[in-house]
């Protein structure tokens, strides 16, 4: 379905281009767009890299046990297919306080390595279980007690105040995590949504 969409783009892009006599404008933006995916990606690595190395350190020095230990009674009753003391809470458990912080890059690769490991606790494996779909809606929507990112944008963006979006954003970011957690709970308990493979 996702490649029938880039099609879609791609030729409708190039179409307009032709039919408004834009077609060099088109080609040209094609040619600076792929070369910002490949910096960005090259930067995706390296964070990917840093903060993947930064999660073995803490697992290896116990920080990541530690941090789990002290969420596990929470995560416990969010994810209660998981068993006690797998790896897979120390993972969420990082990405949770990495997006708490507000460090999205750093909270991606330590999302890929929980679902990794959630993976790995799912019997169908074709099929996102209740855990991965929870830990999804809830690492997209974020809860943030520091909005860094967007605080590092208002101040570039010569802001005399950047911190006044932490209150808004913590309650917005309340909301969304609490809507995200009982819309997964209803989605998961209606026979509709079960078993299904998308």
């Amino acid at each position: 379905m996702i490649n029938a969409i880039w099609l879609f783009l791609v030729v409708g892009s190039v179409i307009v281009g032709l039919f408004s006599g834009n077609l060099n404008a088109v080609a040209n933006s094609v040619a600076t767009s792929a070369a910002e995916a490949f910096k960005m990606s090259l930067g995706l690595t390296g964070i990917m890299c840093l903060w993947l190395g930064m999660m073995k350190i803490a697992e290896k020095s116990g920080l990541a046990g530690k941090i789990s230990s002290t969420l596990s009674p929470a995560l416990g009753r969010i994810f209660p297919e998981i068993p006690k003391g797998h790896p897979a809470f120390g993972s969420i458990s990082m990405n949770f306080v990495a997006n708490m912080l507000g460090i999205g890059n750093a909270a991606t690769p330590l999302g890929i390595r929980a679902m990794h490991d959630l993976q790995s606790l799912n019997d169908q494996k074709d099929v996102a279980s209740d855990s991965m779909c929870m830990f999804l809606a809830l690492n997209t929507s974020s809860l943030q007690l520091i909005p860094a990112g967007a605080i590092a944008l208002l101040a570039a963006g010569g802001s005399t105040n950047p911190t006044s979006v932490t209150f808004p954003a913590l309650l917005a970011t309340i909301a969304s995590t609490l809507a995200a957690f009982f819309a997964v709970r209803a989605l998961s308990r209606m026979k509709t949504f079960r078993n299904q493979t998308f």
